[in-house]
């Protein structure tokens, strides 16, 4: 493409930048949970359909929509957007606080779902500038892992060149976007551990088999995988939040449950730890003459942004930014996504947007806050970063 083309599509982004907000706009005011964004998918597709893209469910909630360039066959990309909220109050007080009590986007969900429709658009408008496939993934349930799965299970993934991700971060000033190379997210894993033991009275406890003893035990020993078995230069988690058991003061407990997480930041470091967490369990649990089960819930595998696509993701921020705002090495986060999920599928990379404004508190909240808020202005570079993203890809536009 020459430069003319390369100015007005800039000129597009900005021209198209109400709509995406008022888009946001919208999503905020009717923010719904993980699997039931009924409402909000309902809305994409209108907006798909008004665009003449044809897009396919997945699930219940998602849709997976398709362009294909004018100029003939070539490889595919799928952008990815995820659409749910967050059981969470909104407290921002702003005019498009959401109307759906205990239910907010304060993850930026909505910026995601607006922007990647903002780029639908200009992408249809360069139909015949491109051969190959863009692929639109709009993915329900990222707050509890379980969208990405439906994509990939359903073979909405399969026989695809690369994949494409955004996320807006309260934490970066608007103006800047990040492309940092390898493992940028944790994986995360919830385990539950039910202890099962034997009832007695406090003052006869030989004739018991205690659990909340038993519980206890385990989760001090689980403390110690990360510490004693663990690299000290490999990041790793493993966190009791829970541990419920026992019904009187004056009983033998009979039942304990622990639930926990185990986060890491490479697939070996993943399975070591959930195999020690097992195995440790069930060792302390026998020493204690009681029982256990255990179950393991596969949330997210760790998010690794592959190289050679990274590379591609720095060149197209700094055509958007200016090299000198493109950061290259943004701090891991034992957070989660499973957008992890769609780069075990194909290589690809996974970026982030700046939505803090340093001269405005409101957009400076961590992301889950009840007052998280964007500067809106982010949506126009996360929209751009989506389409110069995809033509660099399939046409070595920059």
């Amino acid at each position: 493409m020459s430069t003319t083309v390369e100015f007005d599509l800039k000129k597009e982004v900005l021209a198209g930048k109400k709509e995406v907000i008022q888009l946001r706009r919208h999503f905020h005011q009717h923010p719904e949970a993980s699997l039931k964004e009924f409402e909000t998918i309902k809305r994409i597709k209108a907006e798909l359909d008004k665009l003449g893209l044809p897009y396919e469910s997945v699930g219940e909630t998602g849709a997976l929509a398709t362009l294909k360039g004018g100029k003939g066959a070539g490889k595919t990309i799928v952008l990815r957007a995820d659409i749910d909220a967050l059981e969470l109050p909104d407290r921002t007080g702003k005019s498009y606080q959401s109307q759906n009590e205990g239910l907010n986007h304060a993850c930026g969900h909505d910026g995601h779902a607006s922007a990647l429709l903002g780029a639908a658009k200009i992408l249809k408008n360069h139909q015949q500038d491109f051969a190959g496939t863009i692929k639109f993934a709009f993915q329900q349930a990222e707050e509890i892992g379980a969208g990405a799965k439906q994509f990939v299970q359903g073979g909405f993934l399969d026989h695809v060149d690369q994949v494409f991700g955004i996320h807006l971060d309260s934490s970066v000033p608007v103006g800047k976007l990040v492309a940092t190379p390898g493992a940028v997210n944790a994986s995360c894993d919830i385990f539950y551990i039910d202890i099962v033991g034997t009832s007695s009275h406090v003052a006869r406890p030989q004739e018991g088999r205690d659990a909340v003893l038993a519980a206890a035990s385990i989760v001090v020993e689980l403390q110690k995988i990360v510490a004693r078995e663990i690299d000290p230069l490999d990041p790793a988690v493993v966190g009791i939040g829970i541990l419920d058991a026992g019904t009187r003061y004056n009983i033998v407990a009979n039942h304990a449950r622990i639930e926990g997480t185990v986060r890491s930041f490479s697939h070996e470091t993943r399975q070591f730890l959930l195999q020690r967490v097992e195995e440790i369990a069930k060792q302390v649990a026998a020493a204690h003459r009681t029982e256990i089960t255990f179950e393991r819930y596969d949330a997210a595998a760790p998010l690794i942004n592959e190289e050679q696509a990274t590379k591609l993701a720095q060149q197209v921020a700094a055509a958007i930014v200016g090299k000198e705002n493109v950061i290259q090495n943004n701090p891991k986060s034992l957070g989660a996504d499973d957008f992890a999920d769609f780069l075990a599928q194909a290589p690809g990379v996974y970026g982030r947007v700046g939505t803090r404004n340093l001269q405005n508190s409101d957009t400076q909240y961590v992301h889950h806050h009840e007052k998280f808020d964007i500067d809106e202005e982010g949506l126009a570079y996360a929209t751009e970063y989506h389409v110069r993203y995809a033509l660099a890809y399939l046409t070595d536009f920059i």
